[in-house]
């Protein structure tokens, strides 16, 4: 045996000891077909963080804004914006009428709470039981109601009767319900719908009701642990997927158009089995050029931003990056670009250092927008939180157009297991391009634990993506 031979054949004795994961690249969620799992798998796992979320954050959240029953009454088609985090992920829309009661049982009575959930009671009058998450109680017999002058037989309007029982029996103190002129999350409750359950409480029930407001708002926005892992899954495929989409392979300088990149991560997302809430969009900055136009044909030197996201598992993402189309010979973006992107990122760590839980999004945006200045940084803040909703429940920091603070959306308070798009933008005179300013948007995904501190999920971008 030669000495090559027998160093090959220790080499691989050496490999075959190691584990599978230190043999090859990690490997990327892009190049699964599913890199989610099956349909079946990722409701069986969405199933498990609402049941998580029944026993562990709402009791505490009703508590917390004294409200003793929770009624949440819908139709089909005219959905609660908190109906998508009552229900289990097989459930698209509301069973003819839907009323969701939630009450507090042991906070009515004094016993102690458990722990395990058990205190709430939960009821769904017409719908399903969602997966056994709700007790159903369905009415199906018809009432006769007036309609124009003539009797008619009403479907759904039986439920009301049962609903004046469910509340009879339980005597709750307080009631709420979703209504507010500031936050679209918790105004769910329609006109018809609140004329038919006041009409059937009647005066004496009417006299406890209480909008609820910041209940929806927060229990929409309040995230689980395993949600949490998930999103760092979610956000690997938004970075590999970027990464994909600023590089030789999609973009080819002097022929591709920002628009072919903006079909292009549409067509590869959908290809995935995946979605996205918002159109995705890309920007294109050159040197000696103030507008290019909407849809501008690639060249090498210029400066592109992306705004993209996914959708999944009903979380979504929210990112927007930079990229350096090198020239020929360049082997990096030139110095005053990584300044600008560095501009950029210290910005990001202000307002991340900033958010933290009983913090108004206003106080939040006063303070990041003073360390800013104190910086030398000319920058916007317009951070929002995300989860279901891809401009989530939560406090807003910042508009474009609202650096002062947002009255209303931006006095609401940041709260623990809350997740946010810090999004915000820095501009900087490049003096390779002779001083003109180029702007560096950035959006990157964070979380706050349940300790209360703030992490990134996976950012910030610290380095523009080059395309070659």
């Amino acid at each position: 045996m030669t000495r090559t031979l027998r160093g090959s054949l220790a080499a691989a004795v050496m490999l075959a000891a190691l584990p599978l994961a230190a043999q090859r690249p990690a490997a990327r969620l892009a190049d699964r077909p599913r890199p989610f799992g099956t349909l079946r798998e990722q409701a069986d796992r969405q199933q498990r963080w609402l049941e998580t979320r029944m026993k562990t954050v709402l009791p505490a959240l009703m508590r917390a804004h004294g409200i003793d029953m929770w009624i949440v009454p819908m139709r089909e088609y005219a959905e609660d914006p908190v109906f998508s985090s009552l229900v289990s992920p097989t459930t698209f829309a509301a069973r003819r009428r839907t009323i969701y009661v939630l009450f507090d049982r042991c906070s009515t009575s004094g016993r102690t709470d458990p722990g395990d959930g058990s205190c709430i009671e939960r009821i769904a009058l017409g719908g399903s039981s969602q997966g056994g998450v709700f007790e159903a109680r369905r009415a199906t017999t018809p009432v006769e109601a007036a309609v124009g002058g003539r009797q008619a037989e009403l479907w759904g309007d039986q439920q009301w009767k049962v609903l004046r029982q469910v509340v009879d029996e339980r005597n709750p103190r307080v009631i709420g319900i979703d209504y507010s002129r500031t936050f679209a999350f918790t105004d769910g409750l329609t006109h018809g719908e609140y004329l038919g359950m006041t009409d059937a409480l009647g005066d004496r029930w009417v006299a406890r009701l209480k909008p609820a407001e910041e209940l929806p708002l927060q229990f929409i926005a309040s995230r689980v642990a395993d949600e949490e892992a998930f999103y760092g899954q979610l956000q690997q495929l938004v970075w590999e997927l970027v990464g994909e989409m600023y590089s030789g392979k999609v973009i080819v300088p002097g022929k591709t158009k920002a628009s072919d990149l903006v079909w292009w991560w549409r067509q590869r997302v959908n290809d995935l089995g995946l979605g996205t809430w918002f159109q995705p969009s890309i920007e294109v900055q050159r040197a000696g050029a103030e507008e290019l136009g909407e849809d501008a044909v690639i060249q090498r030197g210029d400066v592109l931003h992306c705004d993209v996201g996914i959708t999944a598992l009903r979380l979504n993402s929210d990112t927007q990056h930079m990229a350096y189309v090198l020239k020929v010979g360049e082997t990096d973006a030139p110095a005053g670009l990584r300044k600008a992107l560095a501009n950029g990122n210290a910005l990001q760590e202000i307002v991340m250092r900033e958010i933290r839980p009983g913090r108004s999004g206003n106080a939040i945006l006063a303070a990041a927008r003073a360390q800013m200045k104190a910086a030398g940084i000319d920058g916007t803040i317009y951070s929002h939180a995300i989860g279901m909703h891809g401009h989530g429940a939560g406090p807003l920091i910042g508009l474009w157009d609202y650096q002062d603070g947002v009255p209303g959306r931006g006095d609401a308070l940041v709260i623990a297991n809350m997740w946010y798009s810090i999004e915000l933008q820095a501009t900087t005179p490049v003096p390779e391009w002779k001083g003109q300013p180029v702007r560096m948007a950035l959006e990157e995904d964070m979380t706050i634990g349940t300790d209360g501190t703030p992490r990134w999920v996976r950012g910030p971008q610290t380095k523009l993506w080059l395309v070659r």
